[in-house]
């Protein structure tokens, strides 16, 4: 098998992908991915070889991904916009051999230490003069064919960097199978989600699970088409799903949040939605019920992490009741356990607990076993959850410190270690704070050095130069201590409850 070949059996003539006011079929794309694929085989790329992606949601994304997989290589997806250091930081960590990068990763890639990474080859989509030693993207497109390399399904396909139950980031591990499970899990939810000439809206990063195999992946397996946008602006992009007559929208709670309160959109505005789905971060109940009573639009909300490829419970096909993420997939086992990992009682909060083919094969790095999962193969989420007497699933909490900014996962220990760098900062603490869009944003508590001098804005624009922009904190606090405990550690309670005071 290959995830690479999940666009080979549909029609020549199908769209598979509109990206960039282009249509790509599926007869065009098999015929782009052959051949980049044999560039990238004369390239000198083996299977295993760590491919980095560095491209917005578009055409030489997609083409690059299944291009990569269809070599035997490993895709690891990267954010564009991130900062040099982080970018350097992530490539070195898989040990990248190549990185194709996309015109809005020209400037992150042209930042970073060539000499630091002396063996990784750039391949670059446009020309520009400050990424030297690059290979053209179309020099590659202008190679022979070659096949796909058959993989076993425990075979890794793609690094996926999340911080999603262990703190910072690292890779996650997700295997040929783990991905196809999770495409053909979502495919089998309780109703029919994507049919012959349906249209999904792709503007969740690709860089970022949900985008990558929820949208993308679906639609590649199913034979629909794709919309590709590379930035979510809501009133575009209601006029894109109104041009390209769009009928399935998975986004996050700040797109729907966006859409419900921008005026002038007309009742009729997503009447060709079918399907929309919110995940990735909780939905407000009064942006759901305002999408309804605007535009007679239903929102499901559904639960997924990168570990679980993504996707774990829907609410498609159900009623809806207001809060909850929905009940499991087939073939996805969901169990709430109390600390001692007995199950909980219905009605009792648990944290929740995944098993299943989606479930990922451990972190990069960890020869030791994965810390997270059980040796039963349970996935330990650290979200905690309730269920009631329907089997409805209602998310809690977090049982760790996890902020979560419009869908993407903040650990309060990465952006504090970056702080701490300026010599102005003698001790610092991170939480998260509610926000009206984002559903929360990065706050810190900061304690000037002696003699020192910092103001608000200089500690935000500081954390730009090391973290993507949802990882910067949006408000500082300037105090004298902070509260700790017997053993040393910040206690971030109370800077919670603080705040909330």
């Amino acid at each position: 098998m290959n995830l690479a070949t999940i666009i080979d059996p549909h029609p020549d003539e199908d769209t598979a992908l509109i990206s960039r006011g282009r249509t790509t079929t599926f007869g065009d794309l098999r015929d782009q991915v052959a051949r980049l694929r044999g560039g990238l085989v004369g390239l000198g790329v083996e299977p295993g070889d760590r491919v980095a992606l560095v491209c917005a949601n578009n055409w030489y994304f997609v083409v690059s991904y299944l291009a990569v997989l269809g070599t035997g290589a490993i895709a690891v997806p990267l954010n564009p916009l991130s900062p040099p250091r982080a970018l350097q930081s992530n490539l070195a960590e898989v040990g990248a051999k190549v990185a194709i990068v996309g015109p809005s990763g020209l400037a992150a890639v042209s930042g970073i230490d060539r000499e630091s990474l002396p063996d990784l080859q750039a391949v670059v989509a446009t020309r520009n003069d400050e990424v030297e030693d690059t290979i053209r993207f179309d020099d590659l497109m202008a190679a022979d064919p070659v096949p796909v390399v058959e993989r076993a399904e425990d075979d890794t396909a793609v690094l996926m960097f999340t911080s999603g139950t262990a703190g910072s980031p690292r890779p996650a591990i997700l295997s040929h199978g783990n991905l196809l499970a999770n495409v053909d899990q979502v495919l089998s939810v309780r109703e029919v989600v994507h049919v012959e000439g349906d249209v999904s809206l792709c503007v969740l990063p690709l860089f970022h699970i949900m985008g990558l195999n929820a949208i993308l992946g679906v639609a590649l397996r199913s034979g629909s088409a794709t919309l590709l946008m590379e930035r979510f602006d809501p009133q575009s992009a209601v006029e894109a799903i109104q041009r390209h007559t769009v009928t399935i929208v998975a986004g996050a709670p700040t797109m729907w949040a966006a859409w419900a309160s921008l005026p002038g959109l007309p009742p009729g505005a997503f009447a060709n939605v079918r399907t929309a789905t919110s995940g990735a971060a909780a939905l407000s109940p009064d942006v759901a019920e305002r999408m309804r009573e605007r535009f007679a639009l239903e929102l499901h909300e559904g639960y997924g992490l990168t570990e679980a490829s993504p996707v774990v419970t829907s609410g498609i096909g159900l009623p809806v009741k207001p809060g909850s993420i929905g009940a499991p997939l087939d073939g996805v086992e969901v169990r709430l356990v109390d600390q001692d990992g007995e199950d909980v009682l219905v009605g009792d909060e648990g944290e929740i607990w995944v098993r299943g083919p989606n479930v990922f094969k451990g972190y990069w790095g960890e020869e030791d076993g994965c810390s997270v999962i059980t040796d039963d193969g349970w996935l330990r989420t650290g979200d905690l959850g309730v269920v009631d007497d329907e089997g409805y699933l209602f998310l809690v909490d977090r049982a760790k410190d996890l902020i979560i900014v419009s869908g993407f996962n903040v650990f309060p220990a990465e952006v504090e270690e970056v702080l701490l760098e300026h010599p102005a900062i003698e001790d610092c603490a991170v939480v998260g704070v509610p926000h009206p869009y984002s559903g929360e944003a990065v706050k810190a508590f900061v304690v000037v050095a002696e003699g020192r001098h910092i103001d608000e804005d200089a500690v935000h624009d500081f954390a730009a130069t090391m973290l993507p922009r949802y990882k910067c904190p949006e408000k500082v606090m300037f105090v004298d201590e902070l509260p700790h405990g017997i053993a040393g550690k910040v206690l971030r309670n109370q800077l919670r409850d603080q705040v909330a005071s």
